[in-house]
């Protein structure tokens, strides 16, 4: 099995995969290296898609060896929609098939199929992951950030690009002229706008419990003009961004009257929302979105 693995992994990662795999199925040989992916030979899809289940895998496959990406991408491309047959039902209310659940039931699938195959754990658990995560793609004015970092714990910061190239994939598979249309291109941003590291006093290297520590303040309001306050200068000068300037500090602004340590915090506050503001949209620039 692992010189099938072998020999199945060069066919993958050659200029022409498409074809290697279509040779083998049409030779018999595919019954040997991944059956599963047979059951896609004419099995028709929703209006979305232009081609049966077999030829949209083949196709996603050659898109990925077109772009040259590596083996874990181009795997997955291929046995995205492996499940499409057994999860395949008519709705009369659409008038048209569904696949509900093909994404679960997928990754599942596409698991045992490179276990059998004898493939490295790391390749299966990344390969059967971004099967059973290919469908996040949802409406652009509808999904919220909290819905994207979500995508991003379900299959890691490491591999959600990858989920990404996966997504283009299917996407020229079904047909589509673009590869990165509008909608995908603002999901890309979102994912850049949740990895990001927040502007926030969660940047400060002092919390509010050694505020408290060394100024003996309670809990209360306080606090928070104070980590503001100093979170606003660290924007101004940020290699002030120091434990000791920053106890320092603290001693000095715990002193002020209230009115005006709450006046440091909300300037402190803008200016955040200024910074926020300024590095969302260089990275909606980079992507060509709004």
């Amino acid at each position: 099995m692992e010189r099938i693995r072998d020999e199945f992994s060069k066919m993958v990662m050659s200029t022409n995969p498409m074809i290697g795999v279509v040779m083998c199925e049409k030779l018999g040989l595919l019954d040997y290296i991944a059956p599963d992916l047979k059951r896609g030979i004419g099995v028709e899809q929703n209006g979305d898609h232009i081609y049966v289940v077999w030829e949209h895998n083949l196709r996603a496959l050659q898109h990925s060896a077109d772009r040259q990406w590596p083996l874990h991408v181009r795997l997955a491309a291929l046995f995205h929609d492996v499940s499409k047959p057994e999860t395949r039902r008519w709705s009369d209310e659409k008038k048209d098939w569904t696949f509900y659940g093909h994404d679960v039931v997928g990754g599942r699938v596409t698991k045992k199929a490179l276990e059998r195959l004898k493939y490295p754990k790391k390749i299966v658990e990344v390969v059967s992951l971004l099967v059973r995560y290919h469908l996040f793609f949802s409406d652009i004015d509808k999904i919220t950030l909290s819905a994207v970092r979500r995508i991003v714990r379900n299959v890691g910061p490491e591999n959600v690009w990858d989920l990404m190239k996966v997504r283009a994939c299917d996407r020229i598979g079904m047909g589509r002229p673009k590869e990165t249309p509008y909608r995908l291109r603002k999901y890309e941003s979102m994912i850049e706008e949740a990895m990001r590291a927040p502007v926030s006093v969660g940047m400060l290297k002092i919390d509010g419990a050694k505020i408290m520590e060394v100024t003996h303040e309670t809990p209360g309001p306080k606090l928070g003009f104070i980590l503001h306050a100093l979170l606003e200068e660290v924007l101004d000068t940020p290699e002030n961004n120091t434990e000791e300037f920053l106890v320092k500090r603290t001693l000095e602004l715990a002193k002020l009257p209230i009115d005006e340590l709450k006046k440091l915090g909300e300037a402190g506050k803008e200016k955040k929302d200024e910074a926020e503001e300024a590095e969302l949209a260089v990275i909606r620039k980079r992507h060509g979105v709004k």
